[in-house]
Formats: structure tokens, C-alpha cells, sequence
């Protein structure tokens, strides 16, 4: 219990008050009764304030009768100032005023002391408390900080990776331009060479190692592609294309992304799932009457989810002929996908899965 230790103390002074005062009874009694009265104190000052208040004055108004009780004081006051309440003992004032054989002047030093001590010690555990307050304010500003610098450290991480990552795709992108602007034009230039020694070659002896050398050319010039076709793919910031995609939705229209899908996502899912959004926020913009586009791109663990679907009423079945539905089933069916069109009153909704297992 808070302040036990000091009351202690002062119920010590208090005691050897009541032991030098005359007589045996009374002041053990007074003693016993103080003790039980202070304990009850203790024990409800922070939920029943009141009746401690009333014990309290209670306690100072019965030195008026009993002034052996003055030995009680100091503790009295000690439990008042903790309260916030010293002037509670001021019903004792008077019996102090008043000479009385029961009280010699070794009680009232031991008084004096007791009151000097209940000041002293409540001083002592104000000061304390106030110090242990700037302590916790002290420890709780500091773990504030650590957090909002452990958040700061977070986002500038995120922010590198981020950095890194971009100039990592422009670095592949610039690889892929430099090996398709160079290497691809010298390749294509050394086939036709070669196609054209073939066509006018009439050493039959020179037709095997022309057709080989043709053939290594052709190889050559596939495995270039499919290597910069990987690079590009690779350097495809998805989430950043979408964002691109709905900032040049026409102004009518309010779009909802949801978008959970990893940054480990292969080159062929990005590029696929681009080219559908983009195609089908354009169909949305040219054929829907409605003012709202919810999309939803997810990963899950066996397959990549996407819907694309507005408010707009499509009540006739939409036939699957047009160039821009039949580019959208070419490019979901070329990463082993499937996707199909849902028209109706409530709008019109584009639904693709492509299965993890056939990447």
C-alpha cells in the first residue's frame, strides 16, 4: 500500500505519545482506537474519500473530550494532508489550548515531533511521486519516439526498395531497348544477308553451310527475342500501370481499386493483366452508362485473380467478336487462363483466373 512505510513511522511517534502519557487504560485504548481508525483510512481513502473525511474530523473533534487522543494527531494530519485536507484536524486545535493534567510536556514534544515528521515524510512522498510522474512522462515520450522513428525507418526502407526496384526496371528496360535497337538490327540484317547468299549461292557445296549458318542466325535471333521479351516483362511496375490506367478514366466515372498481389508476381501475369485493365477501362468509358468501377486484383495461393465490373445496365447478351474482348481472351489464354463477360442490368463484369500451376 502507498505510504505505509510512513505511517508507520508516525503511528511509531504517535505510540510512544500515548505510552508516557498517565495512567494505563485510556491511552491504550485511544492508542487501539486510532491505530483501527487510521488503518480504515488507509484502506478506503481512494473509493469512499468522504468517509474518510468524516473519520478524520471525527477523530480531531474527540481530543476536545478525551485530550489524551492529541498523541493522535500527527497521524490524523498526515492522512488530512493526503487528502488534501489539513485543516480536518483544526477540531483538536482547542483541546491543545486548553491545560489538562492527562498531558505533560514530554506528550507534547512527542506532539510536535509527530506533526513535524507527518510534514516532513508527506513533503518527502509528494516529491517523490512528482518525480516518479516525470519519470513515466519521460519513459512514455521516449517509447513514443522510438516508435515513430521505428515507423520513420519503416517507410524510408520502404522507400529505397522502392527506389531500387524502379531504377532496377529502368535499367532492364534500358538493357532490352539497347539489345533490341543493336543487336536485334544486326541480327535482322545478317539473316537477310545470309537469305540472299542462299538465294544467289551456285555452289552446291556452299548451300549446307549457308542454310546452317541461316539456321544459327534464326536461332540466335529467337533467343534474343525471348530474352527481351523477359526483360520487359520483368520491368512491368503493375500496380503503377493501373494507377496510370484509372487517372486517364474519364471524369464521370469513380473507380475502386483493391489490389493484394505480390511484387514477386512473373513478367507474363503483369504484362496480361495490364493489357486486360487497360482494355477493359476503355470498354467501360465507351459502352457503360454507368458512373462507378470496381476492380479487384488479387493472389491467391493457386491462382491470380481479376474483375473489372460497372454500375452500367447491359441488359442484351454481349457477343465475343469484338477486337477488344478478343484481345483480352488471347492475352488470359496465352498464360494458360480463362476469363469471361457478364452482362446485366446491374452492369457489366469482366472475370479472369490464371492457375499458379501451369506458370
Amino acid at each position: 500500500m502507498e505510504g505505509l512505510p510512513e505511517k508507520l513511522v508516525i503511528a511509531l511517534i504517535c505510540a510512544i505519545g500515548f505510552c508516557t502519557a498517565e495512567g494505563l487504560a485510556v491511552p491504550v485504548a485511544a492508542l487501539l482506537i486510532t491505530l483501527c481508525i487510521s488503518a480504515v483510512i488507509m484502506l478506503i481513502m481512494q473509493e469512499h474519500s468522504r468517509i474518510a473525511v468524516i473519520l478524520i474530523a471525527a477523530g480531531s473533534a474527540i481530543c476536545l473530550f478525551y485530550p489524551v487522543a492529541l498523541c493522535a494527531v500527527p497521524l490524523l494530519l498526515y492522512d488530512a494532508l493526503r487528502l488534501k485536507k489539513w485543516w480536518l484536524i483544526l477540531p483538536a486545535v482547542p483541546a491543545v489550548l486548553i491545560p489538562n493534567s492527562a498531558l505533560g510536556i514530554t506528550q507534547y514534544l512527542v506532539i510536535a515531533v509527530g506533526i513535524a515528521a507527518a510534514l516532513l515524510l508527506y513533503h518527502r512522498i509528494g516529491f517523490l511521486t512528482g518525480e516518479v510522474g516525470h519519470l513515466k512522462a519521460l519513459r512514455d515520450s521516449v517509447t513514443e519516439r522510438n516508435l515513430h522513428l521505428t515507423e520513420q525507418n519503416e517507410k524510408m526502407s520502404q522507400m529505397q526498395d522502392a527506389e531500387i526496384r524502379l531504377a532496377t526496371m529502368k535499367e532492364r528496360n534500358r538493357i532490352a531497348r539497347e539489345i533490341h535497337d543493336n543487336v536485334g538490327h544486326m541480327l535482322t540484317r545478317a539473316l537477310l544477308q545470309a537469305g540472299a547468299l542462299t538465294v544467289i549461292n551456285r555452289d552446291e557445296q556452299m548451300r549446307e553451310p549457308l542454310l546452317g549458318l541461316k539456321e544459327t542466325l534464326d536461332t540466335a535471333m529467337t533467343s534474343m527475342r525471348e530474352s527481351v521479351h523477359t526483360l520487359h516483362d520483368d520491368s512491368i511496375d503493375l500496380k503503377k500501370v493501373i494507377e496510370d490506367s484509372i487517372a486517364a478514366v474519364d471524369s464521370r466515372f469513380t473507380v475502386k481499386l483493391d489490389y493484394d498481389i505480390s511484387e514477386h508476381t512473373p513478367g507474363s501475369i503483369r504484362l496480361c493483366m495490364a493489357g486486360v485493365i487497360k482494355e477493359g477501362l476503355s470498354n467501360a468509358v465507351k459502352h457503360s452508362s454507368g458512373d462507378r468501377i470496381l476492380m479487384i486484383l488479387r493472389e491467391h495461393p493457386a491462382f491470380y485473380q481479376l474483375v473489372i465490373e460497372d454500375n452500367g445496365k447491359c441488359s442484351s447478351p454481349i457477343k465475343e467478336t469484338g477486337i477488344g474482348l478478343k484481345n483480352m481472351q488471347d492475352r488470359v489464354s496465352g498464360v494458360g487462363g480463362q476469363i469471361s463477360f457478364s452482362p446485366s442490368e446491374n452492369g457489366f463484369r469482366i472475370f479472369a483466373s490464371v492457375p499458379k500451376e501451369k506458370l
